[in-house]
């Protein structure tokens, strides 16, 4: 008798943690709290029509709520001019409820940064972070409430795991940043919205299908989205295997980031619990696998660690497991570790981020030591805790 395979969770990780020597790590508010209000961008077409009909409107004013929402970022339905003004009411509670509310702004680097954290209907504190650089806007949106992986050294890490996020409250991070873009709210006056990295709270391939739902919604053209490239966009994972193996076969050209951090197993078990359930060769596989298929360069995301993880040794090992690939498929962003309060570990010495950077680039690997936005404001990577103030 050939026994049933069992089904790759849809997130990527398996339920709760209850195969393999990982566990996520949970938050004491862990599932105990209902769904988010439905949005007009969690809907399907068919149920965007069958709801407009519920409220007597003609599926024709879907494509018109559309235009707004995605083609001028508007949910202010009131001053919908053309839609009828007896409905304008109904369509705005029955399409857009608020599912994000800002509570703090703080802004950094000259204005040019921008963290805003938000409450969510059920209370829960998100954060996002606004980056704008002269060639291009960025945009780190967080995917998940807290967050299950453990890594010791990342702030979000240490509130565990609350409860994934709708492709609503994901998508409306975007569609607010891209209207303070385009209203000229952000130092250097209007402009647009361009990159977006799910390199805020969470672990994207932990909440996989709103990820992949936001993905491309942002990504398609308006009516449909916002036109955002799908190639400006980068979804990071700890090294969530079934997840990058999922997002291989979507053949979505996004850019994938994974959060490596170490080059061996042993180092890396500490570091990246979520390594005790797929090691570094399953991962630098599957990442290999998807540069293969995409012709897309895989971000190696490398948080430097005084004395930990910053030595000649760990960039030698490193370019040696890259390299063992053949080709030139990764690209090394070695980052600068961001400091989080109480915690033990602290970044590299200059001179020794310079020299793991100049190991890599004479072993062929292309390598650029990350630019550390937000800083002061606890809004660059591994810094997101959700803290009101």
């Amino acid at each position: 008798m050939t026994a049933t395979p069992k089904e790759t969770p849809e997130t990527g990780i398996t339920p709760g943690g209850t195969e393999g020597a990982f566990r996520d790590v949970l938050s004491k508010d862990h599932a105990r709290r209902g769904k988010p209000p439905l949005h007009f961008v969690d809907m399907t077409a068919e149920e965007r029509i069958a709801c407009a009909g519920e409220l007597g409107l003609p599926k024709f004013r879907v494509k018109q709520l559309a235009n707004h929402y995605y083609g001028h970022c508007d949910v202010n339905a009131a001053e919908f001019t053309d839609f009828p003004a007896a409905k304008r009411d109904d369509a705005a509670a029955a399409f857009f409820p608020r599912l994000i509310t800002e509570v703090t702004r703080q802004v950094a680097d000259q204005g040019t940064t921008i963290k805003t954290l938000w409450k969510l209907f059920d209370g829960s504190l998100i954060e996002s972070v606004l980056m704008r650089y002269p060639t291009r806007t960025t945009l780190c949106i967080s995917s998940q409430v807290g967050c299950g992986m453990g890594c010791p050294f990342c702030a979000t890490g240490k509130l565990g795991l609350t409860r994934n996020m709708s492709a609503g409250e994901i998508v409306e991070q975007v569609r607010v940043a891209a209207k303070m873009m385009r209203d000229g709210e952000v130092a250097g006056g209007p402009g647009r919205l361009s990159n977006i990295v799910f390199m805020g709270m969470g672990e994207p391939m932990g909440n996989y299908k709103s990820v992949l739902s936001a993905v491309r919604q942002i990504s398609a053209m308006p009516p449909e989205g916002f036109g955002i490239s799908a190639r400006n966009i980068t979804v990071s994972t700890v090294g969530v295997v079934p997840g990058i193996r999922k997002l291989t076969e979507e053949g979505i050209p996004v850019r994938l980031a994974v959060s490596l951090h170490a080059p061996s197993d042993e180092l890396r078990d500490e570091l990246v619990p979520m390594n005790k359930r797929f090691n570094t060769e399953q991962v630098l596989d599957a990442a290999h696998d998807y540069w293969l298929a995409s012709k897309r360069r895989v971000s190696i995301e490398y948080a430097l660690m005084r004395g930990i993880n910053d030595q000649a040794e760990h960039a030698r090992l490193l370019a040696k497991r890259l390299n063992h690939y053949g080709d030139n498929w990764a690209h090394v962003n070695p980052i600068p570790l961001n400091p989080i309060e109480g915690s033990k570990w602290t970044a590299s010495k200059p001179e020794d981020e310079a020299r793991f950077l100049d190991i890599l680039h004479a072993a062929g690997i292309t390598a650029t030591l990350r630019d550390t936005r937000g800083q002061d404001i606890d809004g660059a990577c591994g810094q997101l805790a959700a803290k009101e103030r």
